[in-house]
């Protein structure tokens, strides 16, 4: 299945092109950096899940990309 093509992949890469625009001039560089680094795993984790050949290895990846969903949340 191509990634590109899935809603919550394009949802995902918008936030994360969000996040990268919102945060730019924030001085908290550690927290810029936590914020920006989570929000980019949960697009790049699901794209690298999805170009996976077993149901093991894409469900760890999508397993983790939601991890990183609360860790932004958090």
């Amino acid at each position: 299945m191509n990634f590109e093509r899935l809603q919550v992949w394009k949802r995902s890469a918008r936030l994360s092109a969000e996040l990268y625009k919102t945060f730019s001039a924030l001085r908290d560089f550690g927290f810029r950096d936590q914020v920006t680094r989570s929000g980019l795993s949960i697009p790049s984790n699901i794209a690298e899940g999805m170009s996976r050949y077993t149901s093991k290895d894409k469900r760890h990846f999508l397993v983790v990309a939601r991890g990183s969903c609360a860790e932004l949340r958090t």
